[in-house]
């Protein structure tokens, strides 16, 4: 019968892993006492040679300031950056110059612009005969009145002795007159048109219902039949016309200047 092997006989072990000794990490010593550029990341004093905080290792390379620029690259603040006090009140007296030249730019295309409205509706629409309510003239040959312009008749005409006699339509209430047809000389017929004088130029003047005065020439062809005017003019409430470069007054007979009708017509 054997023995019982002994408590401190050997025993077979297997080779452990080699654990490499742990590092000594050896304490740094921060004064912080010091004096110098503040990081720009915690606000730590750092000597003036670190290039690095001593803290926190952010770069302290300082940022170079900012230059003012030049007046005249800070004219327009919406494309250039503004550097502080660089041209601020020229700046702002060029804002308001572009401001008010814009205003006045649009006071004076305003009237333009609603003239241009204006016409704008008128091409819309086909216009409307308006009828004067009164005719009357400076002066008149006996049996040819200011009337017979109106009365819808183009054998019938107002017969003038001279030229710068007038005719003047007075209107119920006030319209847009927009367009003007004429019918010079003593008939739509050409045989009876070369028998009195005309007026190749006739002047016009509106009044408007505030008063004011819209003037116009109308050159007429020196033909027979009707010949048409765009005009254009709101709150009419009387036209006066007035004859104007005369012919055909010489000749046999006792000749005078005819007109035979005038239409008006309104915007609906």
């Amino acid at each position: 019968m054997s023995a019982p092997p002994q408590d401190d006989a050997p025993r077979p072990v297997k080779p452990a892993k080699a654990v490499a000794p742990r590092p000594t990490v050896r304490p740094v010593t921060t004064d912080d006492t010091t004096t110098g550029v503040p990081c720009p990341t915690c606000r730590a004093a750092n000597p003036p040679h670190r290039r690095f905080c001593r803290r926190c290792a952010a770069p302290l390379t300082s940022v170079a300031a900012r230059v003012p620029l030049p007046w005249w690259r800070t004219l327009w603040p919406l494309l250039r950056r503004t550097g502080a006090s660089s041209g601020r009140l020229v700046r702002l007296l060029v804002i308001l110059t572009v401001v008010a030249a814009l205003c006045v730019g649009g006071c004076l295309l305003l009237p333009a612009a609603r003239h241009l409205f204006e016409d704008t509706r008128d091409k819309l629409k086909k216009p409307k005969a308006v009828t004067p309510t009164r005719a009357s003239a400076t002066a008149e040959v006996a049996g040819h009145p200011a009337g017979n312009t109106t009365d819808g008749f183009r054998n019938r005409y107002w017969g003038a002795p001279a030229p710068g006699a007038t005719v003047t339509y007075g209107f119920a209430k006030p319209f847009r007159l927009v367009q003007l047809i004429v019918t010079n000389g003593a008939s739509a017929s050409q045989k009876e048109y070369v028998r009195q004088g005309r007026a190749l130029r006739v002047d016009m003047e509106v009044v408007a219902k505030d008063g004011q005065t819209t003037r116009r020439k109308l050159d007429l062809t020196d033909k027979a039949g009707p010949q048409t005017f765009h005009v254009g003019v709101s709150d009419a409430t009387s036209i006066r016309l007035t004859h104007a470069s005369p012919s055909g007054l010489t000749g046999a007979g006792e000749r005078h200047l005819a007109l035979a009708e005038v239409e008006f017509f309104r915007r609906p």
